[in-house]
């Protein structure tokens, strides 16, 4: 459902860089107070919003919209648009080059390789923090100033997830709890991988003990080896996009990477899902306002008020990612209590899920991607792409 996904700055503890890793560097772009001062002068609220969006991220009936609507009088054009990181960033780029609008005041984009370039580029509005008081209030520590966007200049979370392990205890006798049994040999043609270069090259990293977010050149050559010895030799029955979730609940593979959310809403009854312990990716779908956009006051507007815990709380609800915002999770106790039957339950194992509100001991085994340079990104895709396509 995208092609790209991860969170942010969390220390480097427990994650030693193997022999052949070298510590390498992270660029930053810095904004200053004049920037914002500039984009935001003379800007006022207009009543209207136009944002775009991925299918499955706003429940079916808008409760969260018509909330928003109700609450500020701001009317929202609401479009399930966006499938996939790249095809959407092609979309944008040339009129966002050009100055001109995207025809909406809101998206939401994975931190990678996209949301990068378009972070570099200068296509994207430096946000006001002095009108995002709820945001610094109620996210997270976890979900402020990440590595891949420092200070929250550009971006704010709009939900999180993690890249992890789901396998099948059907079939699988032992407890999961390591990369390196993704390349044992007794799983040879169960294993399902990632065919996304990034989340390939990530647990190819994870596997020899690098952090992604330092890792180098080197790091990438050494990872890409042992991921090809792991096709060649058997181990991996399939490189999947989107249909893992259901190989692994048929038994078609026995484990295999898999994101959280897919494995709390989808899988089967005996998948369960862990983070290993050397370190799992975890990624962030961000809001960011277009610099183009009509209604950038109305989007930053939105982006403050879905950090109000009641108004978080039904979105959690729905969507079943990693939420931005802790303190809806007492809300939606309440929200279970009240709740009967088959609604308590669902509420009630939402509440109690790590695959919504982790253990701080698994947030602290997390990374994200390597932030890359447009040079950098040619070289990495040039080593991991071509694993998952046999070559």
């Amino acid at each position: 459902r995208r092609d790209v996904l991860r969170l942010m700055g969390l220390s480097g503890a427990g994650l030693a860089l193997a022999a052949c890793g070298v510590e390498g560097q992270g660029g930053k772009q810095n904004v200053s107070r004049s920037d914002v001062q500039k984009y935001w002068a003379g800007k006022a609220k207009t009543g209207a919003l136009r944002w775009a969006n991925w299918p499955g991220y706003i429940e079916d009936d808008r409760a969260t919209l018509k909330a928003f609507e109700q609450a500020t009088g701001i009317k929202v054009t609401y479009q399930e648009v966006i499938q996939e990181n790249a095809e959407w960033f092609g979309r944008i780029q040339a009129p966002l080059a050009a100055n001109q609008s995207i025809g909406f005041d809101l998206m939401v984009m994975t931190n990678g390789l996209q949301l990068e370039k378009a972070r570099q580029l200068g296509y994207l509005a430096p946000l006001d923090h002095s009108r995002l008081k709820t945001f610094a209030a109620q996210a997270g520590p976890g979900f402020k100033n990440p590595s891949y966007d420092p200070g929250n200049a550009f971006t704010i979370p709009y939900v999180s997830g993690i890249t992890g392990i789901a396998y099948n205890t059907r079939y699988v006798d032992e407890e999961i709890t390591s990369i390196a049994q993704l390349f044992d040999p007794k799983f040879k043609g169960r294993v399902g991988m990632m065919a996304d270069s990034q989340e390939l090259g990530n647990f190819g990293m994870f596997s020899l003990g690098i952090d992604p977010e330092k890792s180098t050149s080197a790091d990438w050559q050494c990872a890409a080896t042992k991921l090809r010895q792991q096709r060649d030799s058997g181990i991996v029955r399939k490189y999947y996009d989107q249909d893992y979730i259901d190989a692994v609940s048929r038994g078609d593979v026995w484990l295999t990477m898999a994101w959280s959310g897919d494995a709390y809403s989808l899988a089967g009854p005996n998948v369960e899902f862990v983070v290993p312990r050397e370190g799992g990716t975890l990624w962030t779908d961000n809001l960011c306002i277009p610099k183009t956009a009509a209604n950038p006051v109305d989007a930053l507007m939105l982006m403050d008020w879905l950090y109000d815990p009641k108004n978080n709380a039904k979105l959690t609800e729905y969507i079943n990612y990693i939420t931005p915002v802790p303190a809806t999770k007492p809300i939606i106790q309440a929200d279970a209590r009240a709740a009967s039957g088959e609604d308590r339950e669902d509420l009630e194992r939402l509440a109690t899920s790590p695959l919504v509100f982790p253990a701080q001991d698994d947030l602290a085994r997390l990374r994200h991607y390597r932030k890359l340079t447009q040079a950098e990104e040619a070289q990495y895709q040039k080593i991991f792409e071509p694993i998952s396509k046999g070559s």
